[in-house]
């Protein structure tokens, strides 16, 4: 009896809702269809509960379908392949946009002066709202999935940076780990933002300059989108985020003549 009470609390495992969809997914993401079987279950799985859990909400006229919806849960949820589920916590929304959108800024200087501006934004992560992504620039990702880019996994890499109530770069970890990867990773920022400061080539975005959580985000990109550069970079980087994120999917299986 107390075993049948902890499964009908714990409830049905969600399941995709029209699973022949998921081999146009395999088609389409070309990071889906290069994962093995176990990896392909267990991200069905946490595109099932994205499904489940999460308001997929376009905005501007924007229509998605029910192979776009699966599609996006996919690329949400594919830095969730090592993590798990507790990755989706604390929030509940994923607005899409046609194309990049326009948001107003506001900063107070040290003077006391207030500074109004306004960015052209393709992605972006609320702390405890939701998450924003460009339908255009997300095509365009799976368009060329070995260009280094990834929106989505950007923004669920802030998503995963800030479970533990502060954006800096290191998503929730076991101390031991947590101790070399600030460490690590706050040395490899060091040299890159310095390298991009003194105006001098780098290997990956210079994006990743602008502070530590956005070297985290876009090197969790290369991670999934051209990993070879990422290692050859940054090698103790690479090495964290492979064992963060699991080992990156070939994309270049899918590629004509291979």
């Amino acid at each position: 009896m107390r075993a049948l009470i902890r499964r009908l609390f714990a409830g049905t495992p969600p399941s995709l809702p029209d699973p022949a969809l998921w081999a146009g997914v395999r088609t389409r993401v070309r990071w889906v269809g290069a994962l093995d079987a176990q990896r392909d279950a267990r991200l069905q799985a946490l595109a099932a509960r994205f499904l489940r859990d999460k308001a997929i909400t376009p905005v501007d006229g924007l229509e998605l379908d029910a192979a776009a919806r699966l599609t996006l849960a996919s690329l949400c949820c594919l830095p969730l392949l090592e993590f798990g589920e507790q990755g989706l916590h604390g929030w509940s929304q994923l607005i899409v946009y046609p194309d990049a959108f326009r948001v107003n800024r506001s900063h107070v200087d040290a003077a006391g002066v207030l500074h109004e501006w306004e960015d052209e934004l393709i992605g972006e992560a609320w702390d405890a709202g939701p998450l924003v992504l460009s339908w255009a620039d997300v095509q365009a990702d799976l368009d060329e999935p070995d260009a280094g880019f990834c929106v989505a996994v950007h923004e669920m890499a802030h998503k995963l940076d800030a479970l533990d109530g502060v954006l800096d770069g290191t998503p929730p970890l076991p101390r031991p780990w947590q101790r070399e990867w600030a460490r690590d990773f706050q040395s490899a920022y060091d040299a890159f933002a310095e390298r991009v400061d003194r105006n001098r080539r780098v290997a990956i975005d210079p994006y990743a300059a602008e502070a530590p959580e956005e070297f985290f985000a876009v090197c969790s990109e290369y991670h999934f989108s051209d990993p070879d550069t990422l290692r050859r970079a940054m090698p103790a980087v690479a090495a964290h985020l492979e064992r963060f994120y699991g080992q990156a999917p070939d994309v270049r299986q899918g590629e004509p003549g291979r």
